[in-house]
């Protein structure tokens, strides 16, 4: 099953946006519009899915995710597009008697089948033995598996692209990370005067070794110049506070671009606390990755 005949807006648009606060530090912001790639199968989720959903062959897909998470939605949205069965492996106990968020409801409305581990069980859902009785319970042995975010060999070779079409137009790519898939291909993807800059949104640290052994498994070795400034996850996964919020509201009225919180806008805050830091040379030019759309209404993030 191809997933172009979803007819994927490639490559995706890149938008001058004149913004004072990297003005006065002579530095140009290019917004790299990964949203706009597809309405449901949003930026890198579009990249990452992609090359699974033609592995797949028609099979059922299992994947897992938190209760906030666009990898579900989106592989949950492509399901139901290509006529693909999924199911959602989350993490936590489902709320007995309570409604479902509105994350998890669109997936379902979508047709994801939805089964709740508990958070031991999901530490554990790369062991082969853990996978194999997640898989047992769900009655889909032959199911194909695609990894938390989506970040496997697959995903990380389909995000090299958007590095390639970002060639010669920045010298410095910023996007925000959860599993690091993403920034792992972009970066290999670049020319070599070019360097990537992760944010990660979750706190812990672990981030540049996860990302280090993805470009290993999918290319053999590392690729691409890249770092992390881990210092602007605001709380952690799905956590945001009402500075990033009026932040993201106020990005998104002078840029006219609607803003994610829990990716997009905490990328898009590190960068301008950068360019007030004066991290950025007088005549860099910043392209930020704009990864995601935001969540549906009503599905707010935890504060």
């Amino acid at each position: 099953m191809n997933p172009d005949v979803l007819h994927p807006r490639l490559p995706s648009p890149a938008q001058d946006v004149v913004d004072e606060r990297f003005e006065r530090r002579g530095v140009r912001l290019v917004l790299k519009r990964d949203d706009l790639i597809h309405p449901e199968l949003v930026g890198n989720k579009w990249r990452k899915l992609a090359p699974n959903l033609g592995a797949a062959e028609g099979r059922t897909v299992v994947t897992f995710g938190g209760a906030y998470s666009n990898h579900l939605r989106a592989t949950a949205a492509a399901g139901r597009l290509l006529g693909l069965p999924s199911i959602g492996v989350v993490r936590g106990q489902e709320l007995s008697g309570r409604p479902l968020n509105p994350s998890l409801a669109r997936c379902a409305a979508d047709g994801m089948r939805l089964h709740f581990v508990d958070r031991s069980t999901y530490r554990r859902k790369t062991e082969p033995e853990t996978l194999a009785g997640i898989l047992r319970a769900l009655g889909t042995e032959d199911a194909y598996v695609v990894p938390e975010g989506g970040s496997n060999s697959l995903a990380v070779r389909g995000c090299r692209a958007l590095g390639e079409e970002l060639r010669g137009h920045a010298d410095v790519v910023a996007l925000p990370c959860g599993t690091g898939g993403t920034l792992a291909g972009l970066a290999a993807g670049l020319a070599p005067d070019q360097r990537a800059l992760g944010i990660p949104v979750l706190r812990g640290g672990f981030l540049g070794a996860e990302i280090q052994a993805l470009q290993v498994t999918a290319f053999g070795a590392r690729r691409g110049d890249w770092s992390l400034d881990e210092r602007f996850h605001f709380g952690g996964y799905a956590r945001t506070t009402p500075e990033l919020v009026a932040f993201a509201a106020d990005f998104g009225q002078r840029h006219g671009v609607p803003v994610e919180h829990l990716y997009v806008a905490k990328a898009l805050y590190g960068l301008v606390t950068l360019a007030e830091e004066g991290a950025f040379p007088r005549g860099t030019t910043v392209a930020a990755v704009i990864t995601g759309a935001p969540l549906q209404p009503g599905a707010e993030p935890r504060r």
